[in-house]
């Protein structure tokens, strides 16, 4: 009902301040929000069905994914206002790294995209120092251990090549934290970009640095699962 996000929802619950059909609400706990009452410190939150929202945002790098900051740094919800609604971004982008991110008050959407093994690839341009050697593009694209977890592969490609610089282009079907960064990392390479250019079909395209755009309805079915 967009009061409080799922996470801060959950530590509510446990700390015993929802309430359902008068009896302390426990986690997990299923209801029927038009029918069952739902009280939170003592006020009953009342069921209306909002409107779903699906908005894509070029992330600039300097940009928090959250939707508060305590330490007084800029968030993404703060470039995308819409009068009446509360959204949420769909995963992360860490604040030095910038391009695609979604935002939505869908919560079901956004349990399909955050699971760690949903099936649409997360596509990103790496520009590292100097040049990448086959050995290490090899490297990249076979199976690595991060914090003692073996991440699948990664299909890592050669985009372009300069004397200083090399951009790389590579393709995620899972989100670890910071993982493109630790990957690179151990193979010793230094990420001076990192820009997520699209989310399986859905691209960036002209979108300028810092705007946003709502979804076309093909899109949002394609997220949810609707591909031939």
């Amino acid at each position: 009902m967009g009061i409080m996000s799922r996470r801060a929802a959950e530590t509510e619950i446990s700390l015993g301040k929802v309430k359902v059909n008068g009896e302390v609400a426990s986690l997990g706990m299923r209801i029927s929000p038009e029918t069952d009452i739902v009280e939170y410190k003592g006020k009953r939150i009342f069921y209306q069905e909002n409107e779903k929202i699906y908005v894509m945002l070029n992330k600039p790098r300097g940009y928090v994914t959250t939707l508060s900051d305590e330490k007084g740094r800029p968030t993404v919800t703060s470039l995308v206002k819409i009068d009446g609604t509360r959204l949420y971004p769909i995963g992360r982008l860490d604040m030095d790294s910038d391009g695609l991110l979604l935002l939505t008050n869908d919560g079901e959407l956004t349990n399909i995209l955050t699971h760690p093994r949903h099936e649409i690839p997360k596509i990103y341009h790496v520009t590292v120092r100097g040049r990448v050697s086959a050995d290490i593009l090899q490297k990249l694209s076979s199976e690595m251990e991060i914090d003692g977890y073996k991440i699948l592969p990664v299909k890592t490609e050669l985009v372009e090549a300069k004397e200083k610089y090399s951009i790389l282009c590579m393709t995620l079907f899972e989100g670890r934290n910071r993982q493109i960064r630790k990957m690179c990392d151990l193979v010793g390479l230094e990420i001076t970009r990192l820009s997520r250019i699209a989310i399986g079909t859905l691209e960036l395209a002209s979108l300028p640095s810092g705007k946003w755009r709502f979804l076309k309805d093909d899109e949002v079915s394609y997220l949810k699962g609707n591909r031939p």
